[in-house]
């Protein structure tokens, strides 16, 4: 049976723990038969009992333990219950964990890693629905990473414990009961797939026929942008190539310029507000790029906080509707 994005990485955790006693687990409410918000820690506090610690509610006390773990040679994993908590982190990550390197001349390392549940489509509300992931982008020494249904979760995340610096990682919440996709088979059936090197993979989306655009997101959106692109594909023969990114800060943008230089149109594709988002930051590179004729569009969330009410909701986040109509006025640019 295909297993689960939330089965692969708590297999990763499991794997992580076993194969390396420096790993630790803290966090809020991860303890069995609990074991987490999401489920994703669960039966780690029944094996590894000293190493899964249970933390007060305070995110920046989770994180600084957890820096200060990193510091004297462990490799934490800090939980933070929900991703709009992370506002409450960003001193000890920003200025801390991802600075010490640097401030003592490469003499020491933090290797944390900081999991977190993003985004929304659940009605949990302005406070525990938001997509922040932007406010961490472009942070020397942070990596951003986000798992997808496409990747393996498990590989990302057991390179993220691996990692010798800081590492941010977003999950978004419906993802976990998505089985991950196989190349050939169900929804990828019309698809050809390249796959990047590395622990952070890229990967690419090709149909059989000349691409007019090309998508690029990651996470969860890449269901979203699937969808579209199969309806376009369907019911107007418009092709695409989807390019999904694992790593969101720093990342290679080559992957995309190369299908660029095929279709000469980028959409880009987040659930965060559209102002000063990631895809701004894609389309500038591209831009700066000067791939010939390039147009480009963006398809995010209304710069509104993220209602409760599923019809406000619905409203506010980008659906795959939006992409389809983002990508046919792009196209009649």
């Amino acid at each position: 049976m295909t297993p689960t994005v939330l089965e692969r990485l708590n297999f990763a955790l499991h794997t992580a723990m076993t194969e390396d006693e420096r790993v630790y687990v803290l966090g809020e409410d991860i303890l069995d038969p609990y074991g987490g918000a999401f489920k994703v820690t669960r039966g780690l506090s029944t094996k590894f009992p000293d190493r899964v610690l249970t933390t007060p509610i305070s995110e920046s006390a989770i994180v600084g333990v957890s820096s200060g773990m990193a510091l004297r040679g462990l490799r934490p994993v800090a939980e933070i219950m929900f991703g709009d908590f992370l506002t409450l982190t960003a001193d000890q990550l920003v200025n801390h964990a991802a600075k010490f390197r640097w401030m003592y001349n490469d003499q020491v390392r933090v290797p944390i890693v900081v999991r977190t549940p993003m985004g929304g489509r659940r009605g949990y509300g302005p406070t525990h629905s938001q997509s922040l992931e932007k406010m961490f982008l472009g942070v020397p020494g942070l990596k951003v990473v986000a798992p997808n249904s496409l990747g393996d979760p498990a590989e990302l995340l057991l390179g993220a414990i691996a990692d010798d610096d800081p590492v941010l990682f977003v999950e978004h919440k419906l993802l976990y009961t998505r089985t991950l996709l196989e190349e050939g088979r169900g929804d990828l059936l019309d698809w050809k797939v390249e796959r990047g090197e590395g622990a952070c993979p890229y990967f690419v989306l090709r149909s059989v026929y000349e691409p007019a655009l090309t998508i690029a997101t990651y996470g969860y959106n890449f269901e979203l942008a699937r969808r579209a692109a199969m309806e376009m594909m369907i019911e107007q023969e418009i092709f695409s190539e989807i390019v999904l990114f694992s790593q969101l800060s720093p990342f290679d943008i080559s992957p995309l310029l190369d299908s660029l230089r095929r279709t000469g149109r980028l959409l880009t594709v987040e659930e965060g507000g559209l102002t000063l988002g990631w895809g701004a930051e894609v389309t500038a590179r591209a831009a700066e790029a000067e791939v010939p004729g390039l147009k480009v569009a963006r398809v995010a969330a209304l710069d509104l906080p993220v209602a409760n009410s599923k019809m406000l909701e619905d409203a506010i986040l980008p659906s795959d509707g939006d992409i389809n109509r983002a990508a046919l006025e792009l196209l009649n640019k």
